[in-house]
């Protein structure tokens, strides 16, 4: 009615004085004409402010893959939600997701990286990666060419052949040491021969076994030892048959230097020129072991490994076996000369057709091996070509 508006209009006015001479005041509900939208009192606090009355809306896309504003709830002093029907979960409230273990909040860690902070990758050391939360780094696996891989049984298999098979040679000469046939093959230099296949085929063994110093030290004398007793040896009975021949054609007279101990002597002093390289290695690089990382660090820090092995660069590998393959090509040189001497020396064209083809062998081998990537199950293929020559 008009005067209940003007009893309205009087008492807001009245209130509003009160209000003046003090701010912290409560209109009661009992008054109809103000009784509150919520149905609660009307209070002003102690700056005279009213409480805060809010509706909350959340951003959904119904049914028709439309998205609207919908009200989930009030605030009237606390908060009143109509979440889901029958969903007691309340709506996650977070800018984003807390961080698993190994992320941070850009991007997650890659790679050799670890999580440094919540917001920071760094990179583990050279030799370590991270760990399965990438949290820290841990050391990576150290490995090396075991005894019952593939790669180690077959280069085995192979020089217990070799062994066996010049074994049965040596015993077989030294059991017939006396006959026409040992001593007409020359004997002396049959028994250097048969000792530098034997190396070749025992050196296997030393290439396999788990790096030490005492087995690196091993490697470094018998790396090269073994074709510098093979080619030593041919080289000294081509050059005796080629001087023999050119002699014959100046002379009646025989060359000099041509009696079993002149020629072991020949042998011996170009085999000390191995040793003596060796030796000059060993006071300029002593031997130790190292753990290569690079060959076996993969893209996947997983399956990183460091591979346990001899420190041997590959300037020492050719100069070791440098000296070796200068023999071989000088006793490859003599072997043609000496293609077209008589029957008699029938061994000269064997040992032609033997340098030949342990030329072709290198000549494949060296581009290959220094060529592509060393690894660790690769560090036999070596030692089987002298095996092959």
């Amino acid at each position: 009615s008009v005067w209940g508006n003007c009893k309205c209009d009087f008492f807001f006015f009245f209130f509003f004085i009160l209000h003046g001479i003090k701010k912290n005041v409560q209109l009661n509900k009992l008054l109809n004409c103000f009784p509150g939208s919520a149905g609660t009192p009307v209070v002003f606090n102690h700056n005279g402010d009213a409480p805060g009355r809010y509706d909350i809306f959340q951003y959904q896309i119904t049914n028709k893959s439309t998205a609207e504003y919908k009200v989930i709830g009030q605030w009237t002093n606390k908060l009143h939600l109509n979440w889901r029907t029958g969903d007691p979960t309340l709506p996650i409230s977070v800018c984003s997701v807390p961080c698993q273990m190994g992320e941070r909040k850009k991007v997650r860690c890659e790679g050799y990286h670890f999580q440094a902070s919540e917001f920071l990758c760094e990179l583990c050391p050279y030799e370590q990666r991270p760990d399965r939360n990438r949290t820290g780094c841990i050391p990576i696996p150290i490995i090396k060419l075991e005894w019952h891989s593939a790669w180690a049984a077959v280069p085995v298999f192979v020089a217990v052949l070799g062994i066996m098979a010049t074994s049965f040679v040596v015993v077989t000469f030294v059991r017939f040491n006396d006959t026409p046939i040992v001593r007409a093959s020359g004997r002396e230099m049959s028994y250097v021969l048969l000792t530098g296949i034997f190396l070749c085929y025992a050196i296997t063994f030393l290439m396999i076994a788990t790096p030490t110093l005492a087995v690196c030290s091993f490697r470094r004398v018998f790396l090269g030892l073994g074709m510098c007793f093979s080619y030593a040896a041919l080289l000294t009975k081509t050059n005796r048959i080629h001087r023999i021949f050119e002699q014959g054609k100046k002379s009646v007279a025989a060359p000099r230097f041509i009696s079993p101990a002149s020629q072991l002597v020949i042998t011996f002093s170009l085999i000390s020129v191995q040793l003596l390289g060796v030796f000059v290695w060993f006071a300029v690089d002593p031997p130790h072991t190292v753990v290569d990382y690079g060959e076996q660090r993969t893209s996947d820090p997983v399956k990183a490994r460091g591979v346990l092995k001899c420190d041997i660069s590959d300037l020492s590998l050719i100069c070791s076996l440098g000296y070796s393959i200068l023999l071989m090509v000088t006793c490859t040189v003599y072997a043609i000369k000496t293609r077209g001497v008589p029957e008699t020396f029938n061994e000269a064209k064997p040992i032609g057709f033997t340098m030949y083809t342990t030329c072709i062998i290198w000549l494949a081998f060296i581009p290959i091996f220094f060529g592509t990537a060393q690894s660790a199950e690769r560090v036999s293929e070596i030692y089987e070509i002298c095996t092959k020559s």
